[in-house]
């Protein structure tokens, strides 16, 4: 009877601290400010918007074109050199070394834009010279179908734009078969025309 008595009273004694310790759980979680309990939650879902968040990859830089260019007469080094398709003629006669003392660069347009498997012939001073094929040996004429960049903005009203552009006409349509054609190209009207035909030639 003794023992059954201490024993009853160490159960009343475990019975009252487990109520007491869920007492005070029950006290501090309805205890909490709201505010606080808020600041958790937001807190969460800004971590779970940090680890959703994508991070943007980089843009891709645009390919750059390579065009080839054959330089000859009075540079340092002649030769076929590789230029930025956007390049214009005095980056090419640069790569070549720069001019020789005797040439002629008046004959030049060094701000002529260069394209693909051009050819740029710098002369020596007093020499009068066109690329071969580019003028009919009879007439004087340039031919719009042989004429490079250079020589296509000698004629009036042309410049690098339009010069280009009749290139372009010629690389995937084939050569001129008649001057006339020439107005096929955008920029190139009649009025222009009157101007080029007494000076041009498809031959």
């Amino acid at each position: 009877m003794k023992y059954l008595k201490a024993f009853n009273t160490r159960e009343k004694v475990l019975l009252s601290i487990i109520l007491l310790a869920v007492g005070m759980a029950v006290f501090f979680y309805y205890d909490l400010p709201k505010g606080e309990e808020d600041q958790f939650v937001f807190e969460e879902e800004v971590e779970e918007g940090v680890e959703d968040k994508e991070v943007p990859l980089p843009a891709q830089e645009s390919e750059v074109t390579i065009v080839l260019v054959d330089v000859k007469g009075a540079v340092v080094t002649p030769g076929v050199y590789e230029v930025s398709g956007n390049g214009r003629v005095k980056d090419v006669i640069q790569k070549a070394g720069g001019f020789l003392e005797e040439a002629d660069q008046a004959q030049l347009n060094l701000a002529g834009k260069v394209i693909d498997e051009m050819m740029i012939y710098v002369p020596i001073k007093g020499e009068t010279t066109v690329a071969a094929g580019s003028v009919t040996a009879e007439s004087g004429l340039i031919s719009i179908n042989t004429a490079d960049l250079i020589e296509l903005q000698e004629l009036p009203g042309i410049g690098p734009a339009k010069a280009e552009a009749i290139i372009q006409y010629r690389e995937e349509n084939g050569p001129f078969s008649a001057s006339e054609d020439l107005q096929n190209i955008s920029g190139i009207g009649e009025k222009t025309f009157e101007k080029l035909k007494d000076l041009i030639t498809v031959q």
